[in-house]
């Protein structure tokens, strides 16, 4: 589908790449041919490992993403270290669940910090280097409930919401500046975060279903829309909002 040549040259920084889809999404760019960034908060060194065996840079950026400041350095300090920040993936995010009225403050502001706040910082700081050179490859990470309410995850909703709507915004005011912002919206995937669901018996069978294609997803899903929306196939896909749900939003 993609060579080990299409990515060549080129750096990618990712989010959120110790595990789930963040990770499959970075080992696809590196087998692609990209250099990769890894910006993640903890030590694990598992996905750079994987990405060097396939003869490819890969450096890790220590970031906790409720850090604001440190969010905001982030992008320069890899493109001073690797020469350049190509292609930019939003993939961390987090969850918090609780009814509307018992919602705490805390939590909401830590949701959002984390899945809009620290979003938009990192598209800014990355737009500013693709703005110069006129080419770049921003992929956000949004979810079904960006266009769906859910049920107690009123902060998730919210911050989810808003990164499809940044998603359009920056796509409007960069296309024409050579950058591609796109989102892949994901569906009921297989990840730590949704543990909860697929525990819950009930819920669990609801999900399924309602998902056409019979399953929940993969991490592995992602590998193949990642790389359409980081390569030159996706030249003229600007603002989109890619459902990889098994045919969820369909139904």
């Amino acid at each position: 589908m993609f060579s080990r040549d299409t990515l060549k040259g080129q750096v990618a920084a990712v989010t959120g790449t110790t595990r789930g889809i963040g990770k499959s999404i970075a080992i696809a760019l590196a087998e692609a041919g990209a250099d990769v960034a890894l910006i993640q908060r903890s030590s694990n060194d598992e996905t750079k490992r994987e990405i060097e065996d396939l003869g490819v840079k890969c450096k890790i950026f220590y970031c906790d993403l409720n850090d604001l400041e440190q969010v905001r350095s982030v992008i320069p300090n890899i493109a001073e270290e690797m020469g350049s920040t190509d292609i930019l993936v939003n993939n961390a995010g987090i969850q918090k669940r609780h009814p509307a009225v018992e919602f705490p403050e805390e939590d909401w502001d830590q949701v959002i910090n984390i899945n809009l706040k620290a979003v938009w910082i990192l598209c800014q700081e990355a737009g500013k280097i693709m703005v110069q050179k006129n080419k770049g490859k921003i992929i956000n990470i949004a979810s079904l409930v960006s266009f769906q309410g859910g049920i107690n995850v009123p902060a998730y909703t919210s911050a989810k919401g808003a990164v499809g709507q940044l998603t359009k915004a920056l796509a409007n005011e960069w296309s024409s500046k050579g950058i591609n912002v796109n989102a892949i919206v994901p569906g009921y995937i297989a990840t730590e975060m949704n543990t909860a669901l697929i525990n819950d018996p009930t819920r669990s069978r609801q999900i399924l279903e309602r998902i056409p294609s019979g399953r929940w997803g993969e991490p592995e899903d992602f590998k193949g829309p990642a790389l359409f929306l980081a390569s030159p196939a996706s030249e003229y896909v600007h603002g989109h909002l890619l459902a990889v749900d098994g045919g969820w939003l369909g139904r």
